[in-house]
């Protein structure tokens, strides 16, 4: 009896073993990893900031917060009158750097094409990793160490996704909005296409935000939706944006495009037009099917749709929405790759990967990867600055 026991005890274990083994190798193959040793000071609200805010039609007013848990905290708030020259500062806390913009209040909406044949550095799911974000770009060089633009013409594209998960959300915001100008002074060009967590954000869906962003528009005596409504700086800047845009052929948008779009009449700046004036509502089916209730549903349209990876499409079914827009491939972020690659005879560019945590490290340690196209060739760019062309 008790040489019965011992022996299933044994095959017990050694079953258990084997799953074990087995789920975290499928879980590695997948993409999943282990975080640990957090660092407390992504709780650090000392200079955080800044928060801006239209207070009427001509007073801005610029919001840094100050202190901590012991001492309390208060709110450092200076008004301006709206069209002056305004500089404002963010502060960095992990590595205690920051960097300088100047404030302009006259949001233009970006093009949909762009015909240059300049390069591209294309990026997206940074999630709040401003350190992680800055050094890629750094390594790129697409900025210096002093963070000025040395792109040249080139087009660097943030396909979605550069908020939530992560305590650097506001750190990364600016850092895009000075990315802007830094680009703009340089004959190069900032694409900022807005993925789902952009949405959910402008449409008052916290779910996935830091409780940290919580604190803080508390501190501000806000409500959270107030972060990103339309009397938020940053809300009219990001409600600025499109949701797809084609540079030199390749279309970039944050999920994709179900092949339904394609037996539609709209064009991509009709799609942008649409999508853009349903930012601030929150999506939910409605009886009566329409084009612009396929663009902003959150499962099929083009900031949320998960088709290339998920469903059985052909590759016809994936080139009809790319012929509509006369485009050569779509380059998408939002579904997990192991890799930045190539699907459905190169038409489809898988670009979102696990990158790096500004306050945790992760086991396996993660890597940063982005696509350049260059020259007509596209390559896997990676965090050490060097890059492998994909075949």
């Amino acid at each position: 009896m008790k040489t019965k026991l011992l022996r299933y005890f044994k095959h017990l274990f050694l079953t258990i073993l084997v799953l074990g083994i087995t789920a975290v190798l499928i879980g590695l193959y997948m993409g999943a990893s282990l975080n640990y040793a957090d660092r407390p000071g992504k709780w650090n609200m000392e200079k955080e900031g800044p928060y801006v805010f239209f207070e009427n039609d001509s007073v801005l007013s610029v919001n840094h917060i100050r202190g901590n848990r012991d001492k309390g905290f208060y709110v450092d708030k200076k008004e301006y009158p709206i069209g002056s020259e305004i500089e404002a500062t963010s502060y960095f806390s992990l590595d205690a750097t920051d960097f300088n913009f100047s404030l302009k209040t006259d949001f233009k909406t970006p093009k949909t094409t762009y015909d240059d044949g300049n390069k591209i550095l294309a990026i997206s799911d940074i999630e709040s990793g401003y350190k992680t974000f800055r050094d890629f770009l750094i390594n790129s060089k697409v900025i210096d160490a002093e963070l000025n633009w040395t792109f040249g013409n080139g087009h660097l594209v943030l396909v979605g996704d550069f908020v939530d998960r992560g305590f650097s959300t506001t750190q990364v915001l600016w850092f895009i909005y000075k990315l802007e100008q830094e680009a703009q002074k340089k004959g190069g060009m900032v694409h900022f296409i807005l993925g789902n967590h952009e949405l959910k954000n402008l449409q008052g869906n916290y779910g996935a935000a830091s409780d940290k962003y919580l604190a803080v528009s508390n501190i501000l005596e806000k409500q959270q939706f107030e972060l990103y409504n339309s009397d938020s700086f940053i809300g009219r800047w990001l409600s600025s944006k499109n949701t797809v845009e084609r540079i030199n052929g390749n279309l970039f948008t944050h999920g994709g495009l179900h092949p339904d779009l394609a037996d539609t009449n709209i064009s991509l700046e009709q799609l942008n037009e649409t999508v853009r004036k349903n930012y601030y509502k929150a999506y939910y089916p409605k009886a009566t099917k329409s084009t612009e209730q396929m663009l902003v549903s959150t499962r099929i349209g083009p900031s949320w749709y998960r088709g290339y990876f998920r469903e059985n499409l052909t590759q016809e079914e994936v080139e009809r929405g790319l012929d509509k827009f006369d485009a050569k491939a779509v380059i998408v972020g939002h579904t997990i790759q192991r890799k930045v690659n190539r699907k459905f005879q190169g038409k489809v560019i898988g670009i979102d990967v696990h990158h790096p945590k500004d306050y945790s490290k992760s086991w396996p340690k993660r890597r940063s990867e982005a696509l350049m196209i260059e020259g007509g060739k596209y390559y896997r760019v990676f965090d050490n600055g060097g890059r492998r062309e994909m075949l």
